[in-house]
């Protein structure tokens, strides 16, 4: 099973572009912070390049810029090709099959982007503004005798 499960920040803007035949392609970098620290106590980051296409690669360039912390699940592809030095190079990256933005980072963003920005909450803000239960009854307290079995 090829299964690639990250949450990281871009490191960079996403790189829009269409292929010959008009389908839309992004690369991207992720920043992922390792587990585990070093001796000093630090934590490691590793830098995953991703890649994603058609209708998920012009959201990522249209809301996303640099900083923006994403989730990624996706499979991890290996390709091969040959520079224009005629040497073989080999790339490593992440296919992107789901994108889950997990973070609005609008710095600088308005004048460059020229587009509003989706707002993302997390679910615990979502309950601070809203009881998403409000229209259920009222809070009803059960206690030991309530249940049939002891």
């Amino acid at each position: 099973m090829n299964k690639v499960l990250l949450v990281g920040r871009l490191t960079r803007d996403p790189e829009l572009r269409t292929t010959q035949s008009g389908i839309a392609v992004a690369r991207f970098t992720l920043a992922v912070n390792q587990n585990f620290t070093n001796r000093n106590g630090e934590r490691g980051t590793d830098f995953i390049n991703c890649v994603v296409w058609e209708r998920q690669a012009t959201n990522i360039a249209k809301y996303c810029q640099k900083g923006t912390l994403l989730s990624v699940e996706g499979r991890i592809s290996t390709r091969s090709y040959d520079a224009k030095d005629g040497t073989k190079k080999y790339a490593t990256e992440v296919v992107t099959e789901n994108i889950t933005f997990l973070s609005n980072n609008q710095q600088n963003n308005s004048s460059s982007k020229n587009e509003t920005q989706p707002t993302t909450q997390t679910l615990d803000e979502i309950a601070k503004e809203e009881d998403p239960f409000k229209e259920f009854a009222n809070e009803t307290m059960l206690t030991d005798e309530d249940f049939p079995f002891n």
